[in-house]
């Protein structure tokens, strides 16, 4: 069971906007999210607003999808046109799942080229998938590039078959080389995903998962904990007692263990999570949510951001179809973010980045606790007192958390 929608205020049914989005949009970026939310199974773990064949039944369909999407793009060229913000070109795109590669190239790449026409593609745009290693071939790939995809995120997840059964992932570790190779022949930038902390896992076979990544030459990896929520299947076996979960020293172990190799091969830290060779390598469409730039987020559940103003999209393939179909907005709810809440996530998001943040945003309470940070080396001394920007330290990234708590006046 996926997580409930936030609460939130009614949002209009035709999507309007109200006109203070306009304020400071020349200076926010603009990126588009397409959520695809189909898989061919669903993993243990997953908590993802996905659904397979046997989940949807009627009224959902994989074959249609495309169009139903593209019905929101209009609606989306329209309430930004009516709201009278300036015209900017999308600057990344990213889709998203599920599995967005069970939908043919062409259906991804007719998703793409409906954006492209309601608001352009800036010449630079990062066009991004992601996919499963066991959901691509090299002429898909191939046709994706064609169509103006610049980059694919495979889910990697882990190179060692006990740990991949046990996420009840269904590719084989082998086939990771081959989807890597497949995807730079057809010139596209490859990121893979890993996740740490599985029950079962040993150091030794986190240390395999890191070499088998970095021994493909990739220029980006995203690494996470791994999470396990309430509803899960996951969930239900550890309250069984059939998986035991990792401590917390053991995922600390292992996320020192994986900056320490990838940092040794040429990939530096960006986000908390997030590992590139150079700056041209990050995911620039993470980066936009990061710093809070604008994006418009397509298909069922997807949450939008444009001035301030947070919207989600009603949740089941089925629901949003007819909305779309009826000619409404498939919305949910919304909220708009005040100044004490803007302030928070700013905080939340821009502390996990390896730019730091200015001293100057830390609330003007809180800059007492910074030292108090530094000194119990969750914070770097240096960067403070030349720089004044907050930077973590390693220490500091398993406990971001914690900074983010204690910067924010909540950690008394």
């Amino acid at each position: 069971m996926s997580p409930a929608l936030p609460d939130g205020d009614a949002a209009p049914d035709d999507g309007a906007l109200p006109a203070s989005v306009v304020a400071g949009a020349d200076g926010r970026a603009f990126g588009v999210y397409l959520h695809v939310p189909f898989c061919t199974v669903r993993c243990g773990y997953c908590d993802f607003n996905t659904y397979t064949a046997s989940e949807l039944g009627g009224g959902a369909s994989q074959v249609s999808y495309a169009d139903t999407a593209l019905r929101e793009i209009a609606l989306g060229r329209r309430v930004l046109a009516d709201a009278g913000l300036p015209a900017r070109q999308v600057s990344t795109v990213f889709v998203g799942g599920g599995t967005p590669t069970v939908l043919p190239a062409g259906d991804l790449v007719r998703m793409l080229d409906g954006v492209r026409d309601a608001w352009g593609l800036d010449d630079d745009a990062e066009v991004t998938t992601e996919a499963n290693p066991d959901s691509v071939t090299p002429e898909s790939l191939a046709a994706l590039a064609a169509g103006g995809f610049t980059r694919v995120s495979f889910g990697m997840q882990s190179a060692v078959p006990h740990v991949l059964a046990t996420l009840e992932r269904t590719h084989d570790p082998r086939r990771i080389p081959d989807v890597v190779r497949w995807a730079r022949d057809a010139g596209l930038a490859v990121s893979l995903d890993l996740i740490y902390g599985t029950p079962g896992e040993s150091v030794d076979d986190w240390r395999a998962s890191l070499d088998a990544a970095l021994a493909t030459g990739v220029d980006h990896v995203s690494a996470y904990a791994l999470v396990v929520e309430q509803g899960t299947k996951m969930a239900v076996q550890v309250r069984r007692g059939e998986l035991e979960l990792p401590d917390g020293d053991d995922q600390a172990a292992k996320y020192e263990l994986a900056d320490e190799l990838l940092t040794a091969a040429g990939l530096g830290w960006y986000e908390v999570s997030n590992w590139s060779r150079t700056p041209q390598t990050a995911c620039r469409h993470n980066l936009a949510y990061w710093r809070g730039d604008d994006w418009w987020g397509i298909g069922p559940g997807a949450h939008s951001h444009v001035g301030g103003v947070r919207w989600w999209n009603v949740k089941h393939p089925r629901a949003y179809a007819g909305r779309l179909e009826s000619g409404l907005s498939p919305a949910a709810g919304r909220e708009t973010i005040d100044a004490e809440a803007a302030t928070l996530e700013r905080l939340m998001l821009h502390v996990r980045l390896a730019e730091g943040m200015p001293l100057d945003e830390v609330p003007t309470a809180s800059r007492a606790s910074v030292a108090g940070l530094v000194a119990d080396g969750l914070v770097d001394g240096r960067a403070l007192l030349t720089e004044r920007r907050v930077l973590l330290t390693r220490r500091g990234r398993l406990l971001a958390d914690l900074v983010v708590r204690t910067l924010a006046g909540f950690d008394d």
